[in-house]
Formats: C-alpha cells, structure tokens, sequence
C-alpha cells in the first residue's frame, strides 16, 4: 500500500511527495517560500487550517501569512489566549473579559466582582508571565471532545459563558485548546505554539486595558494608539444595556431563544433603537436653533444609513423640522474624470469621484436662501445632467445629506461648522460569544451585504466575498480615519440580529464551491453562523434597519 501523498503548494506552484500523516509544520520547510513575514496557517483545500493539520490525502495547500486577514486572527486568538492564561495564572478570582475593537487594538476589562484594579504594576505583571509563555515556545494543544463533555469541564473551571455557548450550538462535539494546566476556547486556529507571538502591546485604556496588535500591512510593528473617545463611549453604552436585559453573550441569547422569549428581545432591541434616533433628532433641532442647516451622515458600506436617515427624517418632522435629502450620488464628475485605483480602475470610493467645488457652490446658494437647479448622474451614460429639478430651501428646513465622504472636512469645506452636525453610522457589534470571543463588526457588515446584494443586485457570495477585501480598503482610506469627527455616533448593530441573518445568509454561502477561493471566508462565516440559534423575523417591525437587507421595508429606497 502506498503511503505518500502529493502536496501542490500554491505559494510556489510546486508538487512535492510526504509520507501520509505529515502535518503542514514540517510540509512548509520542504517549500521554499519567499515570505517577508511569519506563516501562521494553511488554506488546504481552501479551507483554513492550522499548521498542526496532518494531510493523509492528496492535498492543495496555501500557506498564509499575518498580513492576510486569516493569517492576522489566528495570530491575535493565540495572543488573546496567553492574555487569558497570564490573568488566569496571576489574579485567579479575577474574570477576564474580551469586549471590543477599539484604537486598533482591542479592549479588555479584568474584574473580580468589582472592577480589578488597574495600573502599572499589574499590567507589567501580565505582560511580564505573558513574555514568559512566549520565550517557553509552549504549544497549543487542540483537543476534539464530545461536547457535554467539554461544557461540562468548562462549568467545572468556572466558565459558564463558554459552557453556555457550546451547549446550546447544538453540535456533537467541540473541539477546545489547552497549554499546560490551561483550557480555552476559540472559534478558529491557533498558532502551534507561544513562540510564535512574539510581538504585541499592553496598556492602560480608560477604565481596562489596550491589547495592542501588529500591524496589518507590516505585521513587524505594533498598530499605533489612535484616540477613539466617541467609539468608546458607544461600545460602553451598548454593553450596559446589554447587562441590564441580561444577554452579555451568545449562550445568553441563544437560551432567552429557547425559552420563548426573542419577541421581547426583538421589541426591547428596536425600541432602544427608535429611542436613540429619536434623541439624536431632538439635538438636531436643538441645534437649528444656533445655525444648523445640514445633517451629514457617514458610515461603512452595508452599516444601514438609508434605513437610518429615513426613520432620522421622521423623528426630524416630530420635531417640526423639515428635513430635505440631497444625494451625493448626483454630484459625480463625469465618468472620464474619475480619478484611477492603483490598477488602473475607476475609483468611485475617491472623494475625488465627486465635483466638490460644484458641491460647495449649491450648498452656499442654498444657505443663501437661492434656488437651485438639482443635478442628477446618469449612471448609463455617465454624465452630470439637469430636468429641471430645482430646490430651495425653507426656514425650517434642514438638508439632509447621506454618504461615505459625510464627515470628510474636505466634502464641506466652504461651509462654517456651525452649520454642521455630523452623525456617524456603523454596526458596531457588542454582544460576544463568550467573555473570549469577540465578534468582528465587519463580519456584522459582511453578512448584512452578502444577503442584500444577493437578494436585489443578482450578485452571488463569490462576488460579494471578492469584492469585500477592496470596500475594506476605501473604507480604511475614505471614511474611518474621519469617523471621530462626529457630533453623535449611531450604532446600527442589534442584539438579536445574526439568529435573523442566519436564515438567509446560510443557503447563499452554501453556494459557493470547495474549487472557489473564497471558499474559505464562506466556511467561516458558515461555521460562525451555527452559534447562533434560528428565528423566525415576522416579529421584526416593518420599519427595522434589518428590513433594509431582509427585505419587507416599510420604507422606500
């Protein structure tokens, strides 16, 4: 019997032959890759798996490195593990929580009961045992156990976020790490070992500390510290309130779910919702009072700012506002114009995709109380044109203006500040797994796209999929580094909403083929989804931001 298998390594397009059983540790060395920076897993048969795999089949293997955002996440969970081990080993009353991306890096609270006292020496004392585990070059072990099993292990330590979780995801058997005397669980790979992480950063933040990751572009130095006082201070909202309807984590939803009891989380979800929209109204009219004329709205693709801006609109006229919409869409240079992407493509995400000059020209006509004549872009032709549209505005009227460059200085640079008052919109997601797992707003992002472009622009996962790592790339140029520039920020994200996406995003994954490349993301996603109990989205309100992707909106897009 012939036990070899033939590995084609697609970094360097060459077929080598292994003995069955070989893991991709020891696979790797007998490629030479040219990589500038460390490899931390493998797409094998594009599917991500971690370097500990062992191939007994004939097997096509990537191998990734840290600047692929794969590569990146199973770095930062391995990181995230030693966090946890050295606060567990040091402070063993005490409860880690991994709460959220904030400042490029990601947020974390230690807690015993009351919060954990912060400061220099403990957080010196965490990155020192931190470092120890790092230079022991200990290994990750991954352990597959029946999952009663290992929820009930994890209830025995303590653990009851993850016993919670894993015990309503319905699946057979879990599979956990475990280094040394330590237990911990991750919804995706690890590294092989410590040794592997060998750079990261810890401070104080606020009121916890900064888990500082590499960078993505050049994972050899440390993301730098940017100021997010406004994202902070909505993440810290929404976990409050998360606290108090008592859904901290996913296992908490999933058990509200079995109980009967999502009706409630539903209406509780949507009505904070309204309320918060209704508030960030009654500022804007406040506001007209010293000047404002325009309400600029921004935010990442797929964040819900139509839906926003129309349920803004009527709280707006609540408030016996007018609101009047101008679309940035019809100020578009002329298709020749637009200026060219690093390939050579139109680059419509550019602020310079659109005629700002004749943008600033109408709005200072428009505060001067003149009529305009209203352009509209012809998407066909791709060119400026004039119906005979006009516009003019009224004494309580406020133009309300929707789109990605909303909070760029340079979009509304004629305009004084007064005039101004700038929302920022994005689903930022609060609720985790467990007190481990964070979930990634734009995974919240990603699936919300994939349903709608799937649903109404005919475009398959694969598209959506490919495309996103470009949207990503606009959004970190275009619209992130202005985000703080917001009078108010709007988080889109609902407690309950992957138990609704799942139900659609499920069957348009399933679409996409083993032979694809984007075969990968589509089984992660999957594979995430089924954390996530089903529900039926009848008792979302016609007026729901989700309506927006789901479809059965009252409004009019």
């Amino acid at each position: 019997m012939d036990n070899t298998i033939t590995i084609h390594c697609t970094n360097t397009n060459t077929y080598k032959e292994f003995p069955a059983g070989t893991d991709l540790i020891n696979i790797l060395k007998e490629f030479n890759i040219n990589s500038r920076f460390k490899i931390v897993n493998a797409k094998v048969n594009n599917k991500t798996e971690p370097l500990t795999y062992q191939a007994y089949h004939n097997k096509t293997v990537t191998f990734v490195d840290m600047t692929d955002n794969s590569g990146m996440r199973t770095y930062v969970r391995s990181l995230c593990f030693l966090l946890a081990k050295a606060v567990g080993e040091l402070y063993p009353e005490a409860q880690l929580y991994l709460e959220h991306p904030i400042s490029l890096g990601y947020f974390c609270r230690i807690s015993n009961g009351d919060t954990h006292v912060i400061n220099e020496e403990v957080i010196n004392a965490i990155k020192t045992k931190m470092q120890e585990y790092i230079e022991a070059d200990l290994p990750f072990e991954g352990v597959e156990e029946e999952t009663v099993k290992v929820v009930e292990m994890f209830r025995d330590r303590g653990f009851d976020d993850k016993a919670i979780l894993l015990e309503t995801s319905g699946e057979l058997y879990s599979k956990y790490y475990r280094m040394g005397d330590t237990v911990d669980y991750f919804y995706g790979c690890l590294v092989p070992s410590s040794g592997y992480v060998n750079l990261f950063g810890l401070e104080e933040y606020n009121d916890g500390l900064l888990l500082r990751v590499p960078n993505r572009s050049n994972p050899v130095v440390l993301e730098p510290v940017i100021s997010q006082p406004q994202m902070y201070n909505v993440y810290k909202e929404h976990l409050t309130f998360l606290n108090i309807v008592g859904l901290d984590n996913v296992g908490d939803m999933n058990k509200a779910n079995l109980l009967g009891r999502m009706p409630d989380v539903i209406k509780i979800s949507e009505a904070y919702q309204e309320k918060t929209i209704a508030n960030i109204a009654e500022k804007i009219a406040h506001k007209t009072k010293d000047g404002v004329k325009i309400v600029l709205i921004s935010g990442p693709s797929s964040s819900g700012k139509t839906t926003f801006r129309l349920r803004l609109e009527v709280q707006l006229m609540v408030n016996l506002v007018k609101p009047v919409g101008l679309s940035l869409d019809d100020y578009f240079v002329d298709r020749e114009m637009t200026p060219l992407d690093e390939n050579g493509g139109y680059d419509f995400e550019s602020l310079y995709a659109l005629d700002i000059d004749k943008f600033n020209e109408d709005l200072e006509n428009l505060l001067k109380g003149e009529e305009i004549n209203l352009p509209t872009f012809n998407f066909t032709t791709g060119k400026r044109e004039y119906k005979g549209n006009k516009l003019k505005l009224k004494e309580d009227s406020v133009l309300v203006i929707e789109g990605i460059h909303g909070l760029n200085p340079e979009l509304t640079s004629s305009i004084p500040d007064y005039q101004k008052f700038k929302v920022y919109v994005s689903a930022l997601t609060t609720i985790s797994l467990d007190n481990h797992n964070w979930i990634p707003t734009t995974d919240n992002r990603l699936l919300r796209r994939l349903i709608r472009d799937y649903r109404y622009r005919g475009y398959s996962a694969i598209d959506t999929i490919s495309r996103w790592p470009s949207v990503r790339k606009g959004e970190d140029k275009w619209i992130f580094p202005y985000q703080e520039n917001a009078d108010v920020m709007f988080n889109s994200a609902m407690m309950y909403e992957f138990a609704a996406l799942r139900l659609y995003a499920e069957p348009i994954l399933s679409q996409v083929p083993n032979s694809a490349p984007e075969y990968a993301e589509a089984h992660r996603l999957l594979k995430f989804l089924k954390y996530f109990n089903y529900i039926n989205d009848r008792e979302l309100p016609p007026t729901s931001l989700l309506r927006e992707f789901l479809g059965g909106s009252s409004f009019k897009y």
